[in-house]
C-alpha cells in the first residue's frame, strides 16, 4: 500500500449529505424523532419482526490439527427492513456474516478473498479491507493490521491458534481509514471458541447459545444506508438492529438461555436492561468466563466489547413478553426508537433441561484475572482527545506511525511484561471503547473505584467515559511485533485515533510477511 493511498482524507466522509446533520460536540444526551430519509411507513413498528441468528459456517476441510474455511467479502442486497432493498457489503452473502465455531487446540485457516466492487457505490473510495479476528492472540501478519490491506481482487489466508480458553469472538474489516463504512455496510461476525471447561459447567449450550449481533443504521428514501458521521465523532442511527433485523421479536422457552451480545454499532453505545428490571447474570466478557457470575439490572456496553448474559425465562407465565431495553449512555444521539432493541415472547413449548444453571464458580483461575497489581513492572500513562478534527491517543495518530514507515510505536513492552496502562479520557464530549490488540487484561480501577460488575473479567476493550481514567493490567504475550490500540468509535479511528505498541524484539513484519495476493496472477489454491 502507498502512503498516498494511507494519507488521503475522503471529504465524503465527512458527510453524503452535505453540512453534518448533527455538528456537535454532543455535551449532552441528543434526543430526535428520527433521521432516516425513508417514508416512516417502510420502517417496521419495534417487535415485529422474527428474530433470526447467523448462518453457521461449515469448513471447506478439516485435517488432523486445523479447520479450513473461505470466505467471499461482496457486495449484496439484502431487505433489513422489509420490502425494501438496501445495497450492502457482506461475508458469504450474509449481514452480519457467518458465524464460525471451533474447539480450543484447533487451528483455523480463513481465507478471504475481497470481491468487493472498484469504487465504493456512494463514497466513491477503494473498499480495500483487512480482516481483524478481534479477541484472537494472532500473529502480526494475521491480525488484521490496518496497513495491511487487501485491494478488490486480491485474497488471503489468515492463521489462526486458537489456543485460548473458551470466549466470544468476532471479525471484522479493520481497512486503514474505511473500516467504519466497511462494517456499516455489513463486514461484521461472529467467532466462538469453545473448550472443556465451558462444556463442563452446564451453562447453556446449543439451541440455547445464541448470538446477538447489535447495531444501528439509518435510511435514505430509497432505503440504501446513509453515511453522515458527525464531522468523524460518531455515526448514530435511528433503526436499532440485531442480526441484521429491526427490532425483532424471539420466540423462547421457559428455561435459562446464554446470549452471546456484541455491540457491532460503529458508534453507539448502550446502557441495557430488561423492561420488567428483572436481574440477568453475567457470565463473560471480552476475553471469555469470568471467574463467577455477576447478577446485575443492568449494564453498559461500548462498542466492539462482549457481554455473555443469561436470561432464565422459567419465571415468566406462556404468553409474557420481555423487552431489552436501552437506557442510552451520555453523549450519544438517541431517536424515538432507539431505546428499544429487541423482545422475548415466552412459549410453552417443550425443552431439553440439559445445560440449564449458572454455577458459582466459573473460570477462578483465569490467568488475566488472577494477576496482581504487585506483578507490574511500569505504569504507562495514555490520553484520548480530539486536536481541531483529528483524534488521538497517547499523543499520536496513525498518520504519525505511516509516516515512520510503520516504526513508531507509542510503548514497547518486553515479552512477558506485566504493566499498568492509565487511560485517560478528559478532552470531554465523548466515551472511547479503547481495544489492544493482542492480549486480555484486567481492570483494576475506574476513576480510583472498583471496576462496574460486568467488567469484573478478562477484558481486550475498556469503555472509557467522558472525565474517567481507567487503569488496566496486562500481561504481553505470547506473540513478539507490532500491535493496534484505537478507538473503537469507528469514525474516531478512522480519523485518527489509532497508535500501535511492540511486543518484544524482531517480530514479523505485519505487512510484508505474509502479503495479499492477486486473483487474476496468482489465484488461490485449493483449501
Amino acid at each position: 500500500m502507498t502512503d498516498d493511498a494511507l494519507s488521503r482524507r475522503d471529504v465524503l466522509k465527512v458527510s453524503v449529505l452535505g453540512a453534518a446533520a448533527l455538528a456537535l460536540p454532543i455535551e449532552r444526551t441528543v434526543r430526535a424523532k428520527s433521521i432516516s430519509q425513508i417514508a416512516e411507513s417502510r420502517i417496521p413498528r419495534p417487535y415485529t419482526v422474527p428474530f433470526a441468528q447467523p448462518p453457521v459456517l461449515a469448513p471447506v476441510r478439516q485435517d488432523a490439527t486445523t479447520d479450513y474455511y473461505e470466505i467471499t467479502q461482496a457486495a449484496t442486497v439484502a431487505q433489513i427492513l422489509p420490502g425494501v432493498d438496501t445495497p450492502l457489503f457482506a461475508y458469504n452473502g450474509t449481514v452480519p456474516g457467518p458465524t464460525i465455531k471451533v474447539d480450543q487446540g484447533r487451528r483455523t485457516v480463513v481465507r478471504q478473498i475481497n470481491a468487493l466492487p472498484a469504487q465504493h457505490p456512494v463514497l466513491g473510495y477503494t473498499p480495500w479491507t483487512s480482516t481483524h479476528l478481534h479477541g484472537s492472540a494472532s500473529r502480526p501478519e494475521y491480525d488484521g493490521y490496518a496497513g495491511d490491506i487487501s485491494h478488490p481482487g486480491q485474497w488471503k489466508d489468515y492463521h489462526y491458534p486458537n489456543w485460548q480458553n473458551a470466549r466470544t469472538l468476532w471479525y471484522h474489516d479493520h481497512g486503514v481509514h474505511h473500516t467504519s463504512e466497511n462494517v456499516y455496510m455489513g463486514l461484521a461476525a461472529q467467532y466462538h471458541l469453545h473448550d472443556a471447561l465451558e462444556t463442563s459447567l452446564g451453562i447453556p449450550q446449543g439451541e440455547f447459545d445464541v448470538p446477538l449481533i447489535l447495531g444501528d443504521a439509518k435510511f435514505g428514501a430509497d432505503g440504501s444506508l446513509l453515511f453522515d458521521d458527525n464531522l468523524h465523532a460518531g455515526r448514530y442511527g435511528d433503526v436499532i438492529l440485531v442480526n441484521g433485523r429491526p427490532w425483532p421479536i424471539m420466540r423462547v422457552k421457559r428455561r435459562k438461555y446464554r446470549f452471546r451480545i456484541l455491540n457491532g454499532c460503529t458508534s453507539r453505545g448502550f446502557m441495557l436492561k430488561l423492561s420488567n428490571s428483572h436481574p440477568v447474570q453475567i457470565i463473560g466478557t471480552d476475553g471469555g468466563l469470568m471467574p463467577a457470575p455477576q447478577t446485575v439490572t443492568q449494564w453498559r456496553h461500548g462498542m466492539a466489547e462482549r457481554y455473555e448474559v443469561v436470561i432464565d425465562f422459567a419465571r415468566y407465565t406462556p404468553g409474557t413478553r420481555v423487552e431489552l431495553r436501552n437506557l442510552g449512555v451520555k453523549n450519544s444521539v438517541d431517536y424515538d426508537n432507539t431505546n428499544k432493541v429487541m423482545a422475548f415472547q415466552v412459549v410453552a413449548d417443550a425443552f431439553d433441561p440439559a445445560n440449564n444453571t449458572v454455577p458459582a464458580q466459573l473460570y477462578p483461575d483465569n490467568p488475566v484475572m488472577t494477576l496482581t497489581a504487585a506483578q507490574s513492572s511500569r505504569t504507562r500513562r495514555l490520553r484520548v482527545k480530539k486536536d481541531g478534527e483529528i483524534w488521538e491517543i497517547g499523543d499520536q495518530t496513525w498518520q504519525e506511525i505511516v509516516d515512520s514507515g510503520y516504526r513508531k510505536t507509542f510503548a514497547k513492552p518486553d515479552l512477558d511484561a506485566v504493566e499498568i496502562w492509565e487511560i485517560e479520557n478528559s478532552s470531554g464530549g465523548w466515551f472511547h471503547p479503547v481495544h489492544l490488540h493482542l492480549v486480555d487484561f484486567k481492570i483494576l480501577s475506574r476513576n480510583g473505584r472498583a471496576p462496574r460488575p460486568e467488567e469484573l473479567g478478562p477484558k481486550d476493550t475498556v469503555y472509557v467515559g467522558e472525565g474517567e481514567t481507567v487503569k488496566v493490567l496486562v500481561h504481553f504475550g505470547p506473540e513478539s511485533g507490532r500491535y493496534m490500540i484505537h478507538c473503537h468509535n469507528l469514525p474516531h479511528e478512522d480519523h485518527d485515533m489509532m497508535s500501535q505498541f511492540e511486543v518484544g524484539d524482531d517480530g514479523p513484519d505485519p505487512i510484508l510477511t505474509a502479503p495479499p495476493r492477486s486473483l487474476a496472477t496468482n489465484p488461490p489454491p485449493p483449501l
